[in-house]
């Protein structure tokens, strides 16, 4: 899978044009889905010195990238010029519906192929079963 990743308030906190402390598990998780066998475009509006900066960061903490800023499946490109558009079958951006989840969330949806809908479900489980094991106060006058 062909998954597009944001770096400024997604991996990192944003901090922009700085390179922001890095929010928790981002790249424990960038590493996971690499040993997975997934292939991760960074895209970002980083661009000359930033985006090098940016690089060197995920590498020095074993992020490679198979593509920065350009899409991997150019021969599946319709068209004859730069859409800017990176072709990737998952987005990870802080800008997502429902603003950024917990890299552990995104692990979870990615690895075992869920949507959005499925973590909502099983949020919503795991509260009633939460509700139900809490011992009920009984109703008193006092």
């Amino acid at each position: 899978m062909v998954i597009s990743i944001d770096f400024d308030g997604t991996v990192v906190e944003h901090r922009y044009p700085k390179i922001g402390e890095e929010l928790p598990k981002a790249t424990e998780t960038l590493r996971k889905l690499i040993a997975d066998g997934h292939k991760l475009v960074l895209w970002t509006v980083r661009e000359g010195k930033l985006l090098d900066e940016a690089v060197q960061w995920c590498r020095e903490r074993g992020v490679e990238f198979s593509a920065i800023n350009e899409t991997l499946r150019a021969d599946t490109n319709e068209h004859t010029h730069n859409t800017r558009k990176i072709d990737a079958d998952i987005y990870v951006d802080d800008c997502n519906i429902g603003g950024r989840l917990d890299w552990d969330i995104v692990y979870h949806i990615i690895h075992d192929n869920l949507t959005y809908y499925d973590i909502i479900r099983e949020a919503k489980r795991e509260a009633q079963r939460q509700a139900v094991s809490k011992p009920k106060k009984k109703k008193g006058w006092f």
